[in-house]
């Protein structure tokens, strides 16, 4: 099967960890038949660097052109890069969220998994983390507090900021469909989590997934409060399969859930649309101050792969593929610095790459 990947290699580690999983991926294609043919792409810091703005049009186009798109982190850092100088809708983040819309992405899913070998480096109290966990967070990014109108205003001799937080029900419906199509293909249960105590945008959340859940009968749900949900991502993790929620609360808890798990270098992440088109990139950041020096942890990178594979190219195989060799290469005492401990064996960014590659075999 041949298949058309963008590749946005982005800022910082972007290049290097991306690197690593297209090593990983032409290992698979290789042993399974396949040919995926790479289109390299600029998006973020290194696009303004190159055209003055973090994306172009052209870029959105050959995205739209391609089967998906594969991606490293954007930015640099806030303090010192003249990136963050420039105006707003100029800066770096402003090329993702403008090609989110473009794409027409609006679920994001984000994996969050202890893997056993990793527990004494996840944060939580050691009984915690011997339960170990596995979830997924599932966040709408197209709508919500990041979409809405804003707008910054001198009243009655007062600056006053205001920014809107809008939901209309279609928006709501479609990601909560993807929510309990995932969890029918994994333990069955969803948390949608909102603030309907107080937020009528959460009210209508919550209304409108009550009704989707009508249509799965097999998949038990229940609703919890954004507040309580963070609280009980670190006393009991164990307890979610697949979470459900809007823009800003999953921007939040996703962040927390990677961190969890012992590195957010860990942590893959797939952006989808209504087809299977999706963009695959790392949860983490760029990572300025580690760059070009070889020692990133490229497994988000190379588990994001593998989530392309299973989401927009139906490989399950291959995926599965991929993801036992990452477990593999755990086993075998591999760690890249962000996951070192006592007597397991240093890799590097293209060491831990090639191991997964061999595993791959």
């Amino acid at each position: 099967m041949d298949k058309k990947i963008a590749v946005i290699r982005g800022d910082g580690i972007g290049p290097e960890v991306v690197n690593e999983a297209i090593k990983v991926l032409d290992k698979v294609a290789g042993i399974c038949g396949h040919r995926f043919e790479y289109t390299d792409l600029l998006m973020g810091g290194c696009s303004i660097d190159a055209y003055g703005v973090p994306l172009t049009d052209e870029t959105i186009a050959a995205c739209k052109a391609s089967d998906a798109v594969l991606m490293g982190s954007i930015g640099g850092n806030t303090s010192t890069s003249p990136w963050y100088r420039l105006p707003a809708d100029k800066r770096p983040e402003a090329g993702l969220l403008r090609l989110r819309k473009s794409l027409g992405l609006f679920a994001n899913l984000r994996p969050a998994m202890l893997y056993k070998e990793l527990y004494r480096a996840c944060p939580l109290r050691e009984d915690i983390a011997e339960k170990g966990f596995d979830m997924l967070i599932m966040r709408e990014l197209t709508g919500g507090l990041y979409f809405g109108a804003r707008h910054t205003e001198e009243v009655g001799g007062v600056m006053t900021a205001t920014d809107t937080l809008t939901y209309n029900e279609n928006e709501i419906r479609r990601i909560a469909v993807k929510a309990f199509d995932i969890a029918i293909k994994r333990r069955k249960k969803v948390t949608s989590v909102d603030k309907a105590n107080v937020l009528d945008s959460s009210r209508l959340w919550r209304k409108i997934v009550d009704e989707v859940a009508g249509d799965y009968p097999d998949v038990s749900y229940e609703h919890m409060l954004v507040d309580n949900c963070a609280m009980q991502l670190v006393k009991d993790p164990a307890q979610f399969d697949v979470v459900l929620t809007e823009n800003m609360f999953g921007d939040i808890l996703s962040d927390e859930a990677s961190m969890i798990t012992g590195s957010i270098g860990m942590l893959s992440s797939a952006s989808l649309n209504e087809t299977r088109f999706g963009l695959y990139e790392p949860s983490g950041g760029s990572a300025p101050d580690i760059a070009g020096q070889n020692i990133a942890n490229p497994i988000a990178t190379i588990l994001s792969a593998a989530m392309m594979l299973r989401f927009s190219f139906d490989m399950d195989r291959e995926a599965d593929m991929i993801e036992n060799a990452v477990s593999k290469a755990l086993a075998g005492g591999y760690r890249t610095g962000d996951i070192m401990s006592e007597g397991m064996t240093r890799c590097s960014t293209s060491d831990m790459g090639d191991i997964i590659a061999k595993f791959c075999g």
